[in-house]
């Protein structure tokens, strides 16, 4: 495996334990981060003595270890001053992340052994990315009245969030799109919760989560360390999923409704099948919270709002591996829109996280400027591969 001090891992009993440790940056993943996670998961899924893995971030108060260190922040995405660098210097190490990123998501997302996320305080972009999946349930055969036999499917992941959780997929925001699979877990939201999280950005806590099915099961953040002590005791494939349905699910139980996050008129007015239309229906509302949308819609980049709604509806009918391979199709003409004939300083992305990250004049120079100026000749050939099939970064994807 590849150790980086950013990234610890352990196996205590039979769990194997990650840990995010770079909390000065919100443990931002960097490329050798990514790297370390994909030959530890990698590792872990062929090892028989490993039954699940776990995962958490760390912060910045307390020894590391304990309690106080650990469930600060779970991941706030990928270093994106990384990207802007990278950009700028025309750095095959940009693409190559983007290559091994997605492919740990993938790999996640498909895992075959019990994954529990401990989505503890930030949990933003590539951070979602460690922490969606085909989800764990009856992991005891209850709904076969057969209790106490684990299900035949053993893998899939278990997303444990707090009163402290803040999430979000707040791409437009800084002209790029949801990624690591974001295309594939926001299209599957209930109603058009996908479309509105992918174009606003909005931040949601624990109790949303749940709402949209980005989340599973709600905790007291102050519970999350004993919560982990008593995982690491689990020395059978049956006493994890027992864990999963006693210590987690049974007791952590939370009803929550799609409603709680958003009103059904707002969540109609996504369903519209352009962003023009979505801000005319929306303006139409005349509510304060539709007003609020629009407000959020009208600081994000009109390109990048066309891109992600159809990016959403066109994942919503794909597999995980083709969206994937999508994405990064999509990744690559961010940087280099060569059909609007800009790269560098002059790509949507890199002027965004310029005025969010680096100068910091939140101030960034769109174009075009407003949704109704965008046309389908400038948002289309974001879904043209630069690739051939067999030539694809991600073609071995399954």
């Amino acid at each position: 495996m590849i150790a980086v001090p950013e990234v610890q891992t352990r196996v205590a009993g039979a769990i194997g334990l990650i840990t995010l440790n770079r909390p000065k940056a919100l443990n931002a993943l960097s490329l050798p981060m990514v790297q370390a996670l994909l030959a530890t998961l990698r590792a872990w899924r062929d090892d028989p003595r490993v039954l699940a893995v776990a995962i958490c971030g760390s912060n910045k108060h307390g020894e590391p270890g304990t309690a106080q260190a650990l469930f600060g922040s779970f991941c706030a995405g990928g270093d994106i001053r990384f990207f802007h660098e990278a950009a700028l210097a025309n750095d095959p190490q940009l693409g190559e992340f983007f290559t091994q990123e997605y492919t740990l998501n993938h790999l996640i997302q498909t895992y075959p052994k019990p994954y529990i996320a401990f989505m503890d305080g930030i949990v933003m972009g590539g951070g979602m990315g460690l922490c969606q999946g085909n989800v764990l349930t009856d992991p005891l055969g209850l709904a076969r009245n057969d209790p106490g036999k684990p299900s035949a499917r053993q893998g899939g992941v278990l997303r444990i969030v707090t009163e402290k959780t803040k999430m979000a997929m707040p791409e437009t925001g800084i002209g790029l799109f949801p990624d690591v699979g974001g295309g594939y877990f926001l299209s599957r939201c209930p109603g058009h919760v996908g479309e509105y999280l992918a174009l606003t950005g909005q931040t949601i806590g624990g109790e949303q989560a749940i709402a949209a099915g980005l989340a599973d099961v709600l905790v007291t953040s102050d519970g999350l360390f004993a919560l982990v002590e008593s995982l690491q005791s689990c020395d059978s494939l049956a006493a994890v999923h027992a864990w999963i349905a006693t210590k987690v699910i049974a007791a952590h139980a939370f009803q929550t409704s799609v409603n709680d996050l958003l009103d059904p008129e707002v969540d109609a007015a996504f369903s519209q099948p352009t962003v023009a239309a979505i801000v005319t229906v929306l303006e139409a509302l005349h509510t304060e919270a539709a007003r609020t949308i629009v407000a959020t819609l009208r600081q994000r980049s009109p390109l990048m709002l066309h891109v992600v709604l159809e990016q959403i509806r066109r994942a919503r009918t794909m597999t995980l591996a083709d969206e994937l391979r999508m994405e990064r199709d999509m990744v690559a003409h961010c940087f280099h829109t060569r059909h609007l004939g800009r790269s560098g300083h002059s790509s949507e992305t890199v002027e965004g996280i310029r005025a969010l990250a680096l100068d910091k004049d939140f101030k960034p120079q769109w174009n075009p400027t407003r949704v109704e100026d965008v046309t389908p000749a400038m948002v289309l050939p974001f879904f043209v591969s630069p690739w051939s099939r067999q030539d694809h970064p991600l073609k071995d994807l399954s």
